[in-house]
């Protein structure tokens, strides 16, 4: 198994890391560590490969795998219903709760305090950075507390074409968005999903950002992409306080 770690100087008691494809169980279109329950794998498979991940990562506690649905809804952990959680973003302010969201192409976002006593995972694929995911999870956040981003592994922008309509509701509520797409036709645009997260938590006074340096669309060997391949798996990208 091969697992990401962030390379940004977060405290000691932070810890998160970002899957690879590399690893795990699953065969075919999902071949390898395929963490998504929803994609139409063997469920034996995927519960191993869960497991699997858990272990390698040392983790304090099994991850709360959310219901993503490209919106602005973010868990506060720990959660008293134990039920289906309908949210793409998760927090915690407390030990061992692990903060985890699923990609393949969009782009996840690991968020911390300078403190080490805050923590939140992000998925931010257009729509939900359009809409405020990040600005709503920043929100969670102590007033006036230190933050640090990592952007983790997400469709590069030499191959996220997008419509002209994505363009536009970005450049709607931010000029400076049009740094992030490239026109390629008439209707056609390549964007840039790492700086266009970039650029949404520079305005909510995040400073401190980075990695932002993968591409799952081009890497094969490494990602899964729902746009290179349609059905595949998803990777996961976690973060948690360490007891």
């Amino acid at each position: 198994m091969q697992l990401i770690q962030p390379d940004w100087p977060a405290p000691a008691r932070v810890k998160a890391i970002s899957s690879t494809r590399l690893g795990g169980v699953s065969v075919g279109c999902f071949s390898g560590l395929n963490l998504g329950s929803h994609v139409d794998d063997a469920p034996a498979a995927v519960t191993v490969n869960r497991q699997m991940l858990a272990a390698a990562a040392a983790m304090p506690q099994p991850p709360l795998w959310l219901e993503q649905v490209h919106g602005t809804e973010v868990a506060v952990l720990p959660l008293s219903n134990q039920g289906a959680v309908i949210a793409d973003a998760a927090f915690s302010e407390h030990a061992g709760q692990v903060c985890t969201v699923m990609t393949a192409d969009c782009l996840p976002v690991l968020l911390c305090d300078a403190s080490g006593s805050q923590v939140a995972a992000v998925h931010a694929g257009w729509r939900g950075l359009a809409a405020g995911v990040l600005e709503r999870t920043l929100a969670q956040f102590a007033a006036g507390a230190e933050i640090m981003a990592w952007l983790g592994p997400a469709i590069g922008p030499s191959a996220f074409e997008v419509g002209s309509e994505v363009v536009q509701q970005f450049n709607a509520s931010d000029a400076a968005a049009a740094s992030a797409f490239v026109q390629q036709g008439e209707h056609k645009w390549l964007a840039d999903l790492y700086q266009l997260a970039r650029l949404r938590l520079q305005r909510a006074g995040v400073q401190a950002i980075y990695g932002g340096n993968y591409c799952t669309y081009s890497q094969a060997e490494l990602f899964y992409s729902y746009r290179r391949d349609g059905q595949t798996g998803r990777m996961a990208s976690c973060i948690w306080l360490q007891p």
